[in-house]
């Protein structure tokens, strides 16, 4: 099964981190703790042979100073943030966290997944500064 969407940026990669998550809610479901669903995706993604760092903590920047740091929970292919959550619904609060990691580490794409509802919740994310 593809999850891959013609016409988005890292179609091919976002389809992979997407097939790799909805295999982990598959076999887990919904009612576990964020942590969880982190540690059984990062072995999903290494068996997926994806590149990737977890908790990556990268730097904040405020006209050119360092003001603090972020840490998203996925890093993949140095061009994706994946934020994944355990709540019964996505909020407002999950999509700008989500937007100000792609804002505060300048990239272009990223998901937003939740594993805590009855089906995998999955939010392609784009960079303000990038879209047309």
């Amino acid at each position: 099964m593809r999850y891959a969407k013609e016409g988005y940026k890292y179609s091919e990669l976002t389809g992979r981190i997407i097939g790799c998550a909805m295999r982990v809610h598959s076999a887990l479901g919904n009612g576990f703790r964020e942590v969880i669903y982190q540690r059984a995706l990062q072995i999903e993604m290494a068996e997926e042979g994806l590149v990737f760092s977890r908790e990556q903590e990268m730097p904040v920047f405020y006209k050119g100073q360092k003001v603090g740091s972020r840490r998203v929970d996925f890093l993949v292919g140095s061009v994706v943030a994946v934020e994944l959550k355990a709540v019964f619904r996505l909020e407002d609060a999950h999509y700008a966290q989500a937007i100000s990691y792609l804002e505060a580490y300048d990239l272009e794409v990223g998901l937003l997944l939740n594993f805590g509802a009855r089906s995998l919740q999955v939010k392609r994310i784009g960079n303000p500064r990038y879209m047309d």
